[in-house]
This record gives C-alpha cells, sequence and structure tokens, in this order.
C-alpha cells in the first residue's frame, strides 16, 4: 500500500539526513526545547541535502562535467523582530545541540522559562506538484553527453551563419526537512533540471549572440527533440535577428512587451516591493497602499507556487507552509504582500507561503514563487498595430529595481523599432527605464496570450539566489522612457 505524500517525503528526508547520522524525533524535540528555554517566539529547524550534476559542451566538446554534494542544517530562533541562526555542515547530535544552544541566547539574560514540548508531532498538509524523482539518475553520462552533441548539430544546422555553439545541461535533486517548535514536520523532494543554449552568428565580420532554455521540475527525459529544436530556434532566431539590428533610438515613448519571459520587468519592478519585509519595514513604493489602486483596470498580479512542475513550485515553503495561490493586485488594487512566517506575524496577517531560502546555511525571507499577471481581451497583433512609433521588445537581459522609489532599469535583448504598426528594424542597446508603480498605471493595452517563461528564472535578493518563473501577456505601456543608442 503505498504511503501518503507527505508520510512519504517525511521517510525519504529521515533516512537521508537523520538515520545515518544517529539523530531521531527525539533528537529534533530536545533541540528546539533547549532553543525554547529562553523565551522566543517561534524556533525552526531546516535539513537539506542537495546532489547537483552539469555538464556543459563548447567547440564541439565537453569541456567540463561537474558532481557536487552539500548537506547541513540551519538552526533558527526568533524572539520580536530579533532572529538568532547557526548552521552547519555536519549532521551530528553534537552540532545540532552546539547550534540550539547558540541560538539560545537571543533571549534577554534571566528570562529562563520553563516551557512544554508538543506532546506529539504533525505532519504538514500533503499535496503532490511533481514527483519526486531524482533527475540526475534520469540520464546516463552518455546520454548527457549525446543530448548537448544533438543541440549543437541542431544549431548548427540551422543556418550557416552560426560559428559558434555553447550547451549546457544541469539536474539537481534537493531534500528538505523541517522541525518547528509547534510539532510542525515537513519535508519536500525537490528536482530541478534545466538545459540552456547559446549561439553566436557572424555575417561580414559582424558577431552576434542569442541564447534559450527551460527546464523544471522533472526528470532529464523531458528534453525531447521537438523540445530541444524550440530552445535552438530561439536561440539562433534572436542571433540572426542581432545581425541586422541598428542603434536603438531614445527618449520617451510607448513600449509594446512580449508575452512570457518580458515578464522579468514585472518581476523585479513590481513584484520585489510586495514581498512583505520591505513592507513591514515601511521602505517599499507600495506600503500601506492595500485596498488602493496601484496600477490600471485590468492589471491583475498573481504570485503562484502551486502551478504543477514549475521551476517557481514548491509542495512546501522552506518554513514548512504549503504555497499558495496569492493574488497581489486584482484589477489594479493592491490586496496584500507575499509574507513568510517571522513578517506574517509581526504584520498581524497570515503567512502566503512565501518562505524561502537558497539553503540550509541561509535565512529564510519573504520571496516570489511564480509571478505573473494575467491575461486580458485584446489580440496581441491588433496591440503591435497600434503602436505608432515606439519599441517593440520580446526578450530581455539584465535588470534592476530600486525597492524604496520603485525605480527600475531594464536592458532589451530583443528589441524592434515600430512605425504605423509595423515592425520596420530590430534595434540593439535598447534600455527600458521606469517607475514600477507608473508603468503599471500606464498599461493601457493587455494582451489574451498570457504565457510563463520557459524555466529558466533565478532571483537574487539580499545574496541569496532561487529559482523562480515568471510570466504575462503582450502589454502596451504608454511613456517609458528609452536609453538608446542612436
Amino acid at each position: 500500500m503505498k504511503r501518503e505524500p507527505t508520510i512519504e517525503r517525511l521517510a525519504i528526508a529521515q533516512s537521508l539526513m537523520l538515520e545515518p547520522f544517529g539523530l531521531s524525533e527525539s533528537s529534533l524535540a530536545q533541540a528546539l526545547a533547549t532553543i525554547r528555554e529562553h523565551r522566543v517566539d517561534d524556533a525552526d529547524l531546516y535539513f537539506q541535502t542537495t546532489r547537483h550534476e552539469g555538464w556543459s559542451l563548447e567547440e564541439g566538446i565537453v569541456k567540463s562535467g561537474s558532481f557536487s554534494i552539500d548537506q547541513g542544517v540551519g538552526v533558527r530562533a526568533v524572539a520580536g523582530e530579533k532572529t538568532a541562526f547557526a548552521y552547519s555542515d555536519d549532521l551530528s547530535e553534537s552540532s545540532l545541540m552546539d547550534a540550539a544552544r547558540t541560538v539560545r541566547t537571543i533571549a534577554a539574560a534571566g528570562q529562563q522559562r520553563r516551557i512544554k514540548v508538543p506532546a506529539r508531532t504533525k505532519p504538514a498538509a500533503s499535496r503532490v506538484l511533481y514527483a519526486p524523482t531524482d533527475p540526475i539518475g534520469t540520464l546516463d553520462s552518455a546520454s548527457k553527453v549525446a543530448l548537448l552533441e544533438k543541440v549543437e548539430k541542431m544549431a548548427r544546422a540551422k543556418d550557416p551563419r552560426i560559428v559558434q555553439v555553447m550547451a549546457s545541461v544541469a539536474a539537481e535533486h534537493d531534500v528538505v526537512l523541517i522541525a518547528r517548535a509547534d510539532g510542525t514536520r515537513a519535508a519536500d523532494v525537490r528536482p530541478l533540471v534545466r538545459v540552456n543554449v547559446t549561439v553566436i552568428a557572424e555575417q561580414a565580420g559582424r558577431r552576434e549572440v542569442g541564447s534559450a532554455g527551460g527546464g523544471g521540475r522533472f526528470g532529464l527525459g523531458y528534453f525531447q527533440d521537438a523540445v530541444l529544436q524550440s530552445y535552438v530556434d530561439q536561440a539562433v532566431d534572436a542571433a540572426l535577428t542581432n545581425l541586422d539590428s541598428r542603434p536603438a533610438p531614445a527618449g520617451e515613448m510607448t513600449v509594446v512587451l512580449g508575452p512570457g519571459w518580458p515578464g522579468v520587468l514585472l518581476h523585479e519592478a513590481v513584484g520585489h516591493g510586495l514581498e512583505g519585509d520591505f513592507n513591514r519595514k515601511g521602505s517599499s513604493t507600495f506600503s500601506g497602499r492595500v485596498g488602493q489602486r496601484v496600477a490600471a483596470r485590468g492589471v491583475t498580479v498573481l504570485d503562484d507556487g502551486t502551478i504543477a512542475d514549475r521551476r517557481g513550485s514548491l509542495n512546501i515553503d522552506d518554513e514548512g507552509a504549503a504555497t499558495q495561490r496569492n493574488v497581489l493586485i486584482e484589477d489594479g488594487i493592491l490586496r496584500g504582500y507575499m509574507q513568510d512566517s517571522l513578517n506574517a506575524r509581526l504584520m498581524g496577517v497570515k503567512p502566503t507561503g512565501n518562505g524561502r531560502r537558497e539553503s540550509y546555511a541561509h535565512l529564510p525571507m519573504p520571496r516570489m514563487t511564480n509571478t505573473y499577471m494575467l491575461g486580458g481581451d485584446r489580440d496581441p497583433k491588433e496591440i503591435v498595430a497600434s503602436l505608432k512609433r515606439g519599441i517593440y521588445a520580446t526578450n530581455f537581459g539584465g535588470g534592476q529595481v530600486d525597492i524604496t522609489s520603485g525605480r527600475f532599469v531594464f536592458s532589451a535583448s530583443q528589441a524592434w523599432w515600430v512605425e504605423d504598426g509595423q515592425l520596420k528594424y530590430p534595434v540593439k542597446g535598447a534600455t527600458l527605464i521606469g517607475n514600477g508603480p507608473e508603468a503599471m498605471n500606464r498599461v493601457s493595452m493587455i494582451g489574451n496570450d498570457l504565457q510563463l517563461d520557459t524555466g529558466v528564472g533565478v532571483c537574487g535578493k539580499e545574496g541569496q539566489s532561487v529559482p523562480v518563473g515568471v510570466g504575462q501577456p503582450t502589454l502596451r505601456i504608454e511613456k517609458l522612457t528609452v536609453g538608446g543608442t542612436a
């Protein structure tokens, strides 16, 4: 008889991170009780073991392969706004208790107290958004090399102007176990795979680059020929398009953003400003504005960690809470923020399943999962055709945002100059500059073509990186500043 999914995941985690090191449920309870000998509001233990493998090809040769294992435990105590945190890559009982005694000192001297340890533990709510697969073993080494060689052949066959191909495949098997002071026990088994391809095209002495890729929470068998061909087509088309690009014009103008990955602008310009810690501290441009209009009518923004197999999805967040489908902005009205347990408690609201951390060596904080805007009712062709003079951007490179002011800067890696609804020529060097809330209030047309990205997003915050997803439909935004080179 098959075990309930949460119980199954707990058993897997215990077999990897507790039993081999002489740890048991009583060890976890003892560590948590030690922390709570001083007055704390919350405490948890976060065990993690991660296996990662990567292969890369360049100039027709697999030039590097890597394999790593990282494991350890993070121990946290929270009192008011203060947090004490210790971690160790040694999973022995002595190291666990040393960490527990270290964080116990968060409380003021003399506040020792008697505590009652929960009589029984309770497993977290159950859900299965992805199979507990070990993706590293879903293809053997020879097949992984063959996959990269196939990508290169596809790219070179696509166009004779392709002079260089770089491809990589990565797989990760991540297992976490969370023990909370209230007796909650949660575990997750998280597969993650990704394939990337970058090509260089050359014509008349000019060279341009194009990149594409994707992945998610499944095995490497996902990367069938049709999927690989779609990545190659995108990368090659981007490089060839840029061969004909001209310097981008500069100035204030109307901009149309394509669907899918351009949602990274939404992620940066709006998403980070809706994370609970910034709003609790009053440092976000969205602070104190719940219930107010912060975007144009029709703009509905969600953060959804419950989409099956997606890169940004999680069965549970890194505090053991179930991820949710959170409506952040509804028809232009701000409805709420993304919360972890600490900021939710201090703000008097419920956690939203957004407590995330890079690893056991990092503290959790409010982070995005899959952040996207819902589609509207306009035909995307109609939106582009409505553009009198402006930029149509379909892909982005890097960007950054100032949370306090909402100001953002983004570089478009693939864009066109449009006149009278016609794509005149591709442009290079277009930089979009604006303010997140202002830009959202200047959305004038929303396409019916919502797309999520292909599974390549990585989000950075306070030195921590986590996998995320983004998405949006085609959008028309009025009066964005374009920094160009023309």
